[in-house]
């Protein structure tokens, strides 16, 4: 039983901008002058909000369909002490919203965590369901925000742990719990969820941690001066008492980034990677690399400054044009499942059942997407990887249309015979357009479809894009 609600507010869009100037003196600080320092308190809520103003929740944005009705507390159902937190999910078709979320934010000057090393909850819900848990978020900066956005409830209460990348980071942090809850885990049956004992703790059981940023992945890239691109898939990896791991997402303000060529590319504290020159004696890449709290993150991306016109159909490395879909979904004819998906921080296609499948760059009735024009465009660059076994009579056939009004018109095809594929390893195809048969012009195309045999039906797809070498 629902016993009293919480206050609560809702962030609105920010209407104007304080500038504040700092004025610098020749003179430093005093050795007498003692620095300032903000609470150190852990907790956020045990049977109630722990040095927080009744206010403190602030529900995510009305409009973007958050329901602020299903907040508050309860004295029945605790799993110590006498009140818990209870969180009513709605239904999707709720008409005063179909998702529940927000934050925990300090309204005071904030709090210093650097002695803590987790935040830690019980949970427990009415059935099943997976909920986005994390802290750090304080619809200001989100300079430390961390999250974990699958994180499984039961109907047992059990205790859950955020472990901090780096709590040295925390010294004066402001977002102290961050939730967000539909019902996509529950096939849109509303539910409640309870959590108790929420704080920081120093737990000094956490082991093992293990940085990551592209997924884990050493990638390369190609790209052309003065163009910029983020490094994402950032996360942090800690064994819990229990011997499980837990991997939260980490903001870039968590890593120290490096490049080992600063003639060729920079890389800023947010992570963005930005190409700066050709490099000096004939060196024309970087590699850069991060590290969290001293310990070397896995993964890195070596940076390759090009001269090149791009037109990106789909890559990580370039900005892309805008295309109709990545999947028509050809009713009837096409089997083919999947489309655009994030794979370990990579965004990457892949195709399931694969018969034939479009990437549509236009063609959908009143979309506004606008065919490529290939013309000054000399190459296709596609990545394939085989996600299972191939026989010797496998191929996979690109087939580019022109305009792809209907009836389409087919310009050109070119063919991947097995023995050019790897299973389970990514393959780079730099394909002359010349050698597209029957392609005789480039200023209008639509789709580039991919056609598989009978038998090989799981492929992935990367970093498609028409260049031209100058």
């Amino acid at each position: 039983m629902k016993n009293k609600k919480l206050k609560f507010s809702i962030i609105l869009p920010l209407i104007g901008l304080i500038s504040i100037v700092a004025i610098s003196c020749e003179r430093g600080f005093s050795d007498d002058v003692d620095l300032a320092t903000f609470p150190t308190n852990g907790d956020i809520y045990t049977d109630d909000p722990v040095g927080l103003t009744d206010d403190f929740f602030e529900s995510f944005d009305p409009a973007t369909g958050a329901n602020t009705n299903g907040f508050g507390t309860d004295n029945n159902e605790v799993y110590e002490g006498s009140s818990s937190i209870r969180i009513d999910v709605p239904s999707p078709n709720d008409p005063d919203g179909g998702y529940i979320g927000g934050i925990f934010r300090d309204r005071g000057e904030g709090r210093d965590l650097t002695s803590y090393d987790a935040l830690t909850f019980w949970a427990k819900a009415s059935t099943s369901a997976i909920i986005e848990v994390g802290f750090g978020s304080d619809f200001i900066e989100d300079k430390y925000a961390v999250g974990i956005n699958d994180l499984e409830l039961s109907t047992a209460w059990e205790k859950y742990i955020i472990p901090i990348p780096d709590p040295s980071k925390l010294v004066q942090e402001r977002g102290l719990f961050l939730f967000s809850a539909g019902t996509e885990s529950t096939n849109g049956a509303s539910y409640s969820f309870w959590i108790d004992e929420l704080r920081f703790e120093t737990l000094g059981t956490l082991g093992q941690p293990r940085p990551r940023i592209l997924g884990g992945q050493d990638q390369t890239a190609q790209a052309n001066i003065d163009t910029s691109v983020p490094l994402i898939g950032l996360s942090y990896t800690a064994n819990l008492p229990n011997g499980q791991d837990v991997t939260v997402s980490a903001t870039p303000s968590y890593f120290d980034f490096e490049t080992s060529n600063p003639f060729v590319a920079s890389v800023d504290e947010l992570g963005v990677v930005t190409v700066d020159g050709p490099g000096e004696g004939g060196n024309n890449t970087a590699l850069i690399t991060a590290s969290l709290g001293g310990i070397e993150a896995q993964g890195s991306l070596t940076v390759e400054a090009v001269d090149i016109e791009v037109i990106s159909i789909f890559s990580d490395v370039f900005a892309n044009v805008p295309v109709d879909n990545y999947n028509g979904f050809y009713a009837e004819f096409q089997t083919t499942l999947g489309g655009a998906v994030n794979e370990n921080g990579n965004n990457v296609i892949t195709y399931t059942d694969l018969n034939f499948v479009a990437i549509e760059f236009y063609g959908r009735d009143g979309s506004g997407v606008q065919p490529v024009d290939a013309t000054d465009m000399t190459h296709l660059h596609i990545e394939i990887r085989v996600n299972e076994g191939i026989d010797p009579a496998d191929f996979l056939r690109f087939e580019l249309f022109n305009d792809f009004t209907l009836p389409a018109q087919l310009s050109g095809s070119y063919t991947i015979a097995a023995n050019e594929l790897l299973s389970n390893q990514w393959v780079e195809f730099d394909i002359p357009l010349s050698s597209f048969t029957g392609l005789t012009s480039r200023n209008a195309l639509g789709a580039l479809f991919t056609v598989s045999d009978a038998t090989l039906s799981n492929v992935s797809l990367d970093n498609i894009y028409f260049y031209a070498e100058n």
